[in-house]
């Protein structure tokens, strides 16, 4: 079967394709969105759980896209792998796409707790998911 986004980030170690700059951008935004709040600047953060209902509809479509592609990855991901933490790591793409769907529902209703789940889902993601690779990593070295 070939789904979409087949063959994107196959490769080993760092990248410095597409999705490097995707990484750093997330980084630089939510950098910027805790100096604003540092900075007494909240109104940002509410104007970002709260857009106006054709912002959100906008930011909630591609947070739905964004869920599509990942969810497809994992699939694809899911079914040709041969080693344990490649399935951990389709596993963690699985549940970045439970992520965007949350935060795509949020933007959705105009409401800002299932936006905020969905980046609790994320973080709690990212940090087990990486515990996991250690785990994974130091039985096949040992």
């Amino acid at each position: 079967m070939t789904f979409l986004g087949q063959g994107l980030g196959r490769t080993r170690g760092r990248s410095s394709g597409p999705h490097a700059g995707l990484a750093t951008a997330m980084v630089l935004g939510v950098g910027a969105i805790a100096l604003a709040m540092f900075a007494g600047r909240s109104d940002l953060v509410a104007s970002l759980l709260q857009p106006p209902a054709p912002v959100g509809w906008l930011l909630g479509a591609a947070a739905a896209l964004v869920g599509i592609v990942l969810l497809l990855r994992s699939a694809d991901q899911v079914g040709t792998a041969a080693e344990p933490a490649e399935l951990i790591r389709a596993i963690r793409i699985v549940f970045l796409s439970v992520a965007a769907f949350g935060v795509s529902a949020g933007w959705f209703i105009g409401s800002p707790v299932p936006i905020v789940a969905g980046l609790v889902i994320a973080g709690v993601d990212v940090v087990e998911t990486t515990f996991l690779l250690i785990v994974t990593a130091g039985r096949a070295r040992g």
